[in-house]
């Protein structure tokens, strides 16, 4: 059986390499160095000739708030055409099964909490990134058509906040962990009296590490066959304020903590309900203070 997880050296993708990897799966992760998947006729090709079984699609375009808010063109037709021409070809290639890897962002801005599969579509999205949350749910309906109309056994799943190693650290365009654990770092080794932070802080989030993500798809890919996406949530909650203290402790920075109100938050709370996921056998297994202190670590030793 031939993986292919496309996407392979970014955060998610990386992750579900290392883990298929570490089962003795034979596994291909390819990047934007191998084909650009935003070339149609180059990704049709590429997977005709390699044919594999299954497709992990952890391929997009991402970023944070700011990166969103700035640029809604380039996420959102970007990773259309990432997924639609992905999908395709495996479609046209016979690819027996296809794992589509969405975002907790498809929800609506302001609906219940914890976060229910049955809650999509049923409110407005938050503003900043909607346009990317737009072409993720234009992918988990791409793959609802194609179990309709010709029967595949493809599915969509939803991760919530991710993190760990080979996330991007970059402060333009990074999520708001990997921000946070640069800006600390860096404070610390250059003795900064103070660190400022997006937003109020109060914006409240959960996190999952990578490595607990891979071993859900994993699991996702042996027992989940559904037309609805499935969340993968860690259920641990905190604020954004209560994180940059955790990984402020966590970097040994003893500074003042500005928060810039100029900053916009996102939406103000956003935890998934994983109990299809947590039904299956899985939960996560890395708890955020261990996450966070083993990313610092690599972020220090590798960036």
């Amino acid at each position: 059986m031939t993986i292919l997880v496309a996407g392979g050296t970014g955060l998610a993708g990386s992750a579900i390499v290392r883990e298929l990897e570490r089962v003795n799966k034979k596994v291909i992760g390819i990047s934007s160095k191998d084909v650009d998947l935003l070339d149609r006729a180059k990704t049709f090709s590429f997977i005709k000739d390699l044919k594999p079984n299954l497709i992990i699609d952890a391929a997009a375009k991402v970023g944070g708030v700011g990166s969103n808010n700035a640029y809604p063109v380039e996420f959102l037709s970007q990773n259309l055409q990432i997924q639609s021409n992905l999908m395709d070809a495996a479609h046209e290639a016979k690819v027996e099964k296809f794992v589509f890897l969405g975002s907790s962002c498809i929800y609506p801005r302001n609906c219940a909490q914890p976060i229910k599969e049955d809650y999509l579509l049923t409110g407005e999205l938050e503003q900043t990134n909607s346009a990317y949350a737009v072409a993720k749910i234009a992918g988990i309906e791409l793959i609802k058509s194609y179990r309709k109309e010709y029967g595949h056994a493809w599915i969509s799943v939803m991760p919530t906040n991710l993190y760990g190693p080979n996330d991007n650290f970059d402060l333009e365009n990074s999520h708001v962990l990997p921000a946070l654990i640069r800006k600390f770092v860096e404070a610390k080794r250059n003795y900064s009296p103070e660190v400022v932070l997006w937003g109020s802080g109060t914006p409240l989030r959960e996190f999952l590490h990578v490595d607990d993500l891979a071993k859900a798809i994993l699991i996702c890919v042996e027992k989940y066959d559904d037309s609805q996406q499935i969340n993968i949530g860690s259920g641990d909650e905190i604020s954004i304020k209560d994180l940059g203290q955790k990984i402020a402790n966590l970097t040994g920075f003893t500074g003042k903590v500005v928060w810039d109100a100029n900053r916009p938050d996102g939406t103000p709370r956003k935890v998934l309900d994983s109990t299809k996921i947590n039904k299956l056998g899985w939960k996560r297994a890395i708890t955020l203070d261990q996450g966070i202190a083993s990313t610092v670590k690599w972020y220090q030793e590798n960036k």
